[in-house]
């Protein structure tokens, strides 16, 4: 007597079928991927200027983090170009607001810090270009 007989055959690899693929994420899914999220963040923060200096707050390194919970609620961590600086009372909030009504983006806050301190190093070179600082 075979001692395999009253086994079930394995199928083949040739007649096994692949496992579907998933199915493609909705476009609203992709829109806001903490990757593409974050950029359309920084796209709004790119509307914010220190009322006294003519370059918006991203170009003046004055945005130190955003970061973005599975959720999608964000936390910018920004600084002023110094604490006694005019905008206090409004930037932060407008950098809320800003950051709150990009499409995805449920809930969002500011972290105002002082650490480190701002200093022109932290411009963009273009900034820097526009304002005829020569930092270097």
């Amino acid at each position: 007597m075979d001692r395999y007989a009253n086994r079930i055959p394995l199928a083949t690899i040739d007649e096994q079928s692949p496992p579907p693929a998933p199915p493609p994420a909705p476009a609203s899914d992709v829109a806001t991927a903490p990757a593409n999220l974050e950029e359309k963040i920084i796209e709004a923060l790119r509307t914010c200027f220190d009322p006294e200096i003519p370059i918006n707050i991203h170009e003046l390194g004055l945005i130190y983090g955003i970061q973005i919970d599975p959720e999608a609620n964000v936390t910018v961590r920004m600084t002023l170009t110094s604490p006694s600086c005019p905008a206090a009372g409004s930037l932060p909030g407008e950098v809320q607001r800003k950051a709150a009504g990009v499409p995805g983006v449920q809930s969002s806050k500011v972290e105002l810090v002082w650490e480190p301190p701002w200093d022109p190093g932290r411009m963009t070179e273009a900034a820097r270009l526009e304002l005829g600082i020569d930092y270097w």
